[in-house]
């Protein structure tokens, strides 16, 4: 039987990216559980606010939430937020996202993913309470090119193929710094293609649903050769939580963990799965239109999550299949989109 500290809702929680995807999830798990929570989150426009503040405005429902707007390269704002609220646990889930966008737009993953960070270390290491915890969003995109599967933590990621990849990895290296320097405990953890309600806009399967609903064609990759571990959100929640109140030991308190579905799918099949789901809700009534294309500068053939560690010393293993996470996704979609009337 793994023995682990299961959540304490009487500490204080401070999370960053609050009005994000994962962000977002994540909150709203520790509030229903009585926890109280800090969320921190500037409210860029890289994708729809209306989104950030619809999740916004349920988290906001809950009596242990308090939201700070700010920004992470505001290392003043981020200091007074700590000072003010003394937190516990600390969970670092703002960034600058996604791959092709770093190709054209450099310097935003610059100030927000390396400098940002720092910010944070800083207000981790200076916060007048000791923080207990911190943990913060890694990528599987770390792994890069690699032909290796499935990706375990201890391969080599010292070949990243985007400036994203980069600065997560960048981030891993400033982790542990911290933690050697100062005795921080940090968790690192490289989250595999996450999707679910609420999901990023900017992310193939909620752009495909978009360009399916409206008889667009959609365009596919690497000619359809592509695989995705994908990971539906509730598990990677999960996870986080069994890692909350668990910090890592040692002279150097840091570790890294997958957070995978342990499952690589054929982007093709995704995709029909996901008509499938359009289709059983009266959405569509025939696969869409395609287009197939090259490989795009940065991004990788496959993914695929070595779970060993997670199931080691959580006793947990992500578990939803696409089916169900797409179903549960393409079911939001209508109520929040369509207010429930078919296209």
């Amino acid at each position: 039987m793994v023995s682990y500290q299961r959540l304490n809702t009487s500490k204080t929680y401070f999370v960053t990216g609050a009005a994000g995807f994962i962000g977002f999830f994540l909150c709203k798990k520790l509030l229903k559980q009585g926890c109280v929570v800090i969320g921190f989150d500037n409210i860029n426009a890289y994708y729809d606010v209306r989104l950030k503040y619809a999740r916004l405005e349920i988290l906001n429902q809950y009596v242990g939430f308090t939201f700070i707007k700010g920004d992470l390269a505001d290392s003043q704002t981020l200091t007074d937020a700590f000072s003010a609220h003394q937190p516990d646990i600390v969970v670092h889930l703002a960034a600058q996202a996604g791959v092709r966008y770093s190709i054209t737009h450099p310097q935003a993953y610059i100030e927000s993913n390396i400098v940002g960070f720092l910010n944070v270390l800083e207000a981790v290491r200076h916060n007048p309470k000791r923080v207990e915890h911190l943990l913060y969003a890694s990528s599987s995109s770390v792994y890069g090119n690699q032909q290796k599967t499935p990706f375990s933590v201890a391969d080599d990621v010292s070949k990243p193929i985007s400036l994203y990849a980069a600065t997560k990895k960048s981030n891993e290296l400033m982790a542990f710094t911290y933690s050697h320097l100062y005795g921080i405990p940090t968790t690192g953890l490289r989250f595999f293609t996450v999707y679910g309600p609420y999901g990023r806009p900017d992310m193939a399967y909620f752009s495909f649903t978009e360009k399916m609903l409206k008889g667009a064609t959609i365009q596919i990759y690497n000619n359809g050769d592509m695989k995705r571990d994908f990971t539906y959100i509730d598990d990677i929640v999960q996870g986080m939580e069994n890692m909350l109140c668990n910090p890592p030991a040692g002279k150097a308190p840091a570790k890294i963990y997958n957070i995978g579905n342990n499952q690589p799918e054929d982007l093709l099949f995704f995709i029909q799965t996901l008509e499938g789901c359009l289709m059983e809700e009266g959405l569509m009534d025939k696969p869409a239109n395609k287009t197939f294309l090259p490989m795009q500068p940065g991004d990788v053939y496959q993914t695929y999550a070595d779970v060993s560690d997670l199931i080691r010393d959580f006793d947990f293993k992500p578990s939803t299949s696409i089916k169900t996470g797409l179903g549960k996704f393409v079911k939001w979609y209508k109520d929040f989109y369509l207010g429930g009337n078919h296209v």
